[in-house]
């Protein structure tokens, strides 16, 4: 299983210091210092969790993407591409692979030959599934120190 590492960053606590007027137009470094921590802490986190589950981590948001941005019909090539910010080309160079691994099955589009759609196989769902689990008990182990930080953004 994999852990993150829970060790703060020296000084970076974020203070509840009121901010005046006058500070208003200021910028909060250590806050958004410590929300820039965060998030790599936990995209760190999900890179390793996505290697130690045999994917590469931008396969695991390809299909998170397919499986939470998909409604009734399964998404479009273009689509994943978008959702990924990565071009057309590099997003059917990743179904390419993702469908060798039997993680993406490919599905003409029955309106339009051209657009290729793609869906999660039981694999994929399996696979997403695991890692969605862990996530989601980092996600609440991180959510005391984001919700703090977040509220140091607000007025």
């Amino acid at each position: 299983m994999v852990r993150s590492k829970q060790r703060e960053p020296r000084d970076l606590a974020v203070s509840d210091k009121r901010q005046t007027h006058a500070d208003a137009q200021a910028v909060d470094y250590q806050a958004l210092a410590q929300f820039r921590f965060q998030l790599r802490r936990f995209l760190s986190f999900s890179e390793t969790a996505a290697r130690d589950a045999g994917l590469t981590p931008q396969q695991h948001q390809a299909l998170l993407a397919i499986k939470g941005f998909s409604s009734a019909e399964p998404l479009s090539v273009g689509e994943l591409a978008e959702f990924l910010l990565v071009r057309h080309h590099t997003a059917v160079e990743l179904v390419d692979r993702m469908t060798r691994l039997r993680l993406l099955q490919r599905i003409a589009d029955e309106d339009d030959s051209r657009r290729i759609l793609v869906k999660l196989t039981k694999k994929g769902e399996q696979k997403l599934r695991m890692l969605s689990k862990i996530h989601l008990q980092e996600l609440q182990t991180a959510s005391v120190a984001l919700t703090k930080i977040l509220q140091s953004f607000r007025p």
